[in-house]
């Protein structure tokens, strides 16, 4: 799975990549209406994975496991979504 997101990541255009970096640091800094304002502007795999950690985040598990679903992510694989966002913003760099 990890090759796939390498890949991708790699295709990745840079503008969007900027705007899930500030949809991530918004989400970090407690602004998740900002945060959901982006990512909801995009279908790709990472906003979709943000998407799903700012449901977490809200407290909405149903809606947050669609949105894992979509990114072929588990809801279940991070207990604590600031370590989440934290793996994002990583995997974003």
């Amino acid at each position: 799975m990890l090759g796939f997101f390498n890949l991708y990541f790699k295709n990745m255009d840079n503008q969007l990549k900027l705007q899930l970096r500030k949809a991530v640091k918004l989400a970090q800094a407690g602004d998740w209406d900002a945060s959901h304002h982006i990512v909801q502007d995009f279908n790709d795999a990472t906003a979709c994975w943000i998407h799903a950690v700012l449901h977490k985040i809200e407290g909405d598990e149903g809606n947050s496991r669609y949105w894992y679903a979509r990114c072929n992510k588990r809801f279940e694989n991070h207990v604590q979504a600031s370590q989440e966002l934290d793996a994002i913003e990583h995997f974003l760099i």
